[in-house]
């Protein structure tokens, strides 16, 4: 099935809805060798322009049948070597089509640890259950006595010493039956499913580690309806030893459905059975799908959670950049004082000291560095001492075009101590380059922050809780989709950024940086292929992701070609070109003159080829508009209300400006500059509910990591260091109008792939 067949895609077509022929061009597409982010831009036509999301889940789903495949040969392997290979065992596993089935097709014949029904079955006791089971005698009419059967199986010899020991014995094995019988746990797994109630009951309330659980040592709740973030919090409680934790239906809806399947009748021998079916139940089944159900509930509550941390992380790495400004960044630091870099509008580093705030030279010090080496913005790390840094900044009467910023520093540290700040900075300690890090985000987030770990970008959580495997991949794609959503300068950015590129990794693109510093900028795309180690297939993959800008460098002209600074493909060059022989006029003309390009609109079925259908030429005429138009949204600085440091400042019906740190699945936390973060509940986020009676639909539908919003205070919990907030107008002061949030990004007109 995982071979990209026919069955696999329209398996997969079904569960995505998506059409089968639109599955099987992306699954085509991957045995090619192309990469997400290219398939979604450039092979609309093939796929029907799905997008990344799409793309990605065909991929991922392509992946789970495959894995499930290779299961199911090693369980015929495992079947056939063993010679308990059957036709009819063969056609009930090729028949499964989930892991479930496969494994309850393949229970029975498993090879396990000895357990009390196949030591009862070595003692010859399996004959004696059939009967049991049977609740009939040879002829169908009359129930065995019990009884009397078990005493046929007496033998000293085998170690069954009594009728009593015999029944004990039989009723183990069909305990065991029962409990790995397909059919029975495919009907208890759905009355897992639906009625299934998790309850957590705390083992230390007086440990003050496990304080935070407290909400949870006496709950009782619908497991199906859970959200994510408690799921993962109870079972990292009960992982650290603060709660006990059980999940199940209700015993006896169990027990009602296995009789009912097993159980014929009232007799003598009908009870025995039924006392087999409780044992199995509570002995074996329970158990076995309770762990079942856990790992379904941790499997659910991990896409919820890395889904939600996903779309943080994208929303921060998509944050405005405030552009190529030489930049006066700050590690703020009270006792130690503040480490202070000067970079150029790359990002170079010009100057680093150490200024003490609270010295009478420190104005003076900031003041002359802004002037000697024309600073244009000054960024301040939102850490301890990041509120008196940027007052003192704002108070230093500086120049009218100078940008005051805070920078959100999560992550710095993980960065200033890496190799790649090691070998960029070798001869600068770690709190230079921190300082550099911080200044650099502000001119540009995505180039800075692709040098670290997502995960240590600060806005997720229980990320070291969910799967580690699932963690990565879903990241690498928002880190990925990002770099090529907007674009990426050849010839400045850093190799890390460049790494991320469709078609390159670290090694080519260490190798396109070696080439570049050996050769000096690159004048067209068409010179990439000089590369080492850049064929054919990545230069396809990468060339439209990546932009030749030198205009204004003083090492060259700007490139031959205007597309080369374009998202335009170079396999579509030559359509441009006829666009622009068919409107008699250049290529520079189409891209200059929007009349050109009003007229060239309802004409472009006419340039309809091999490697652009209509979805493409849409695709070319809008880049044409706005040559590598950058997808974010334009830089605007936030400043914190300048009486407000701390949270003993904050009073309930306080106003403020913040700026949302993260979203979670209940709320968001916001930055008002008191070092720490209030919470705006869900409940919070907006007046009155929907029509089912929620509230928001997620709080990802209202706020974003990165928006400036406006707040006010609705509880300060000083002993927790609790802070609460929201947006509701019933909430706010009467005739305050002010507006609760900004928008979200809109693509705007700026030239992509500046990075650094």
């Amino acid at each position: 099935m995982g071979d990209g067949s026919v069955n696999t895609a329209h398996c997969i077509a079904d569960e995505l809805g998506v059409r089968e022929v639109q599955v099987r061009a992306v699954l085509a597409l991957f045995a090619q060798g192309c990469t997400v982010p290219f398939i979604a831009r450039y092979r609309k036509e093939a796929t029907g322009s799905l997008d990344e999301t799409v793309i990605a889940a065909v991929r991922d789903r392509n992946e789970r049948l495959v894995e499930l495949e290779k299961r199911r040969a090693s369980i015929i392997e495992s079947l056939s070597s063993r010679g308990i290979l059957t036709p009819a065992l063969r056609a009930a596993v090729d028949a499964a089509r989930t892991s479930a089935a496969l494994e309850d097709a393949y229970l029975p014949y498993r090879p396990k640890r000895k357990t009390r029904a196949a030591a009862a079955a070595e003692k010859g006791l399996a004959p004696l259950a059939d009967l049991l089971f049977a609740q009939k005698d040879a002829d169908g009419r009359l129930s065995v006595d019990p009884d009397k059967e078990a005493k046929r199986f007496v033998s000293r010899e085998r170690g069954v010493e009594s009728a009593a020991d015999a029944l004990s014995g039989a009723l183990d094995i069909l305990a065991e039956r029962f409990s790995e019988d397909p059919d029975a746990r495919t009907e208890i797994r759905k009355v897992f499913a639906r009625k299934s109630v998790l309850v957590s009951s705390g083992l230390t309330k007086n440990d003050a580690q496990g304080e935070k659980y407290r909400d949870y040592f006496d709950r009782r709740e619908q497991a199906a309806a859970m959200p994510s973030h408690r799921v993962l919090a109870i079972f990292r409680g009960e992982r650290e030893g603060f709660l006990r934790v059980s999940i199940a239906p209700p015993e006896d809806d169990c027990l009602a459905v296995l009789k009912r399947m097993f159980v014929k009748g009232t007799s003598a021998s009908s009870r025995l059975v039924a006392r087999a079916v409780t044992d199995g139940y509570r002995r074996l089944l329970r158990p076995s799908m309770e762990n079942e159900l856990r790992a379904a509930m941790k499997k659910r509550a991990d896409a919820e959670a890395i889904r939600i941390f996903a779309d943080n992380v994208r929303e921060v790495l998509m944050s405005p950049p405030m552009g190529h400004k030489a930049t006066l960044a700050i590690d703020p630091g009270i006792r130690t004082g503040c480490k202070v870099v000067c970079l150029d509008d790359k990002g170079a580093l010009l100057h680093s000291d150490v200024v003490f705030l609270r010295r009478p030279n420190a104005a003076g010090k900031l003041l002359s560095l802004i002037k000697k080496y024309s600073l244009k913005a000054v960024a301040i790390g939102n850490g301890t001492g990041g509120r008196e840094a940027e007052d003192f900044v704002r108070g230093m009467r500086l120049p009218k075009d100078v940008i005051v910023a805070s920078v959100n520093e999560s992550g710095a540290s993980v960065y200033s101590a890496s190799e790649s700040a090691r070998n960029e900075f070798p001869d600068s300690d770690i709190t230079v380059r921190g300082a550099v890090s911080i200044g650099r985000r502000l001119m540009d987030p995505l180039a800075e922050l692709v040098k670290i770990d997502p995960k240590s970008i600060g806005v997720g959580q229980y990320q070291h809780d969910v799967d580690q495997k699932e963690l990565r991949r879903s990241l690498d794609d928002v880190v990925i989709g990002c770099v090529n959503a907007v674009g990426v300068d050849v010839n400045t950015a850093p190799v890390e950024l460049l790494s991320y590129v469709s078609g390159l990794n670290m090694q080519t693109a260490s190798a396109l940086v070696k080439y570049r510093s050996a050769n000096g900028a690159f004048r067209s795309r068409e010179e990439l292929k000089k590369v080492p180690r850049l064929g054919p297939k990545t230069f396809e993959q990468a060339a439209g992701f990546l932009r030749i800008n030198i205009l204004g460098q003083a090492d060259g002209p700007p490139p031959a070609n205007p597309l080369d600074a374009s998202a335009v493909h170079p396999e579509n060059y030559h359509t441009v070109e006829r666009m622009a022989k068919a409107m008699n006029c250049s290529v520079s003309d189409l891209i200059a003159r929007p009349d050109l390009r009003s007229a060239l609109a309802p004409r472009l079925s006419d340039f309809v080829s091999e490697t652009a259908g209509l979805p493409t030429l849409k695709d070319i005429l809008l880049e044409l508009a706005k040559p590598g138009r950058d997808p974010r949204s334009s830089f605007e600085p936030l400043a914190f209300d300048p009486h407000v440091r701390s949270i003993t400042d904050l009073r309930v019906g306080m106003v403020l400006s913040g700026v949302v740190t993260n979203v979670a699945a209940f709320g968001a936390f916001v930055d008002v500059g008191v070092h720490n973060e209030g919470l705006i509940h869900v409940s919070r986020m907006a007046d009155g509910r929907l029509p089912s009676g929620d509230f928001a639909p997620s709080p990802h539908s209202s706020l974003y990591p990165g928006q400036h919003v406006t707040v006010v205070v609705t509880g300060v919990d000083l002993e927790r260091k609790r802070i609460a907030l929201s947006m509701r107008k019933s909430d706010f002061p009467q005739g305050d109008s002010r507006p609760r949030g900004n928008s979200r990004p809109q693509e705007d007109s700026r030239p992509r792939g500046g990075h650094e």
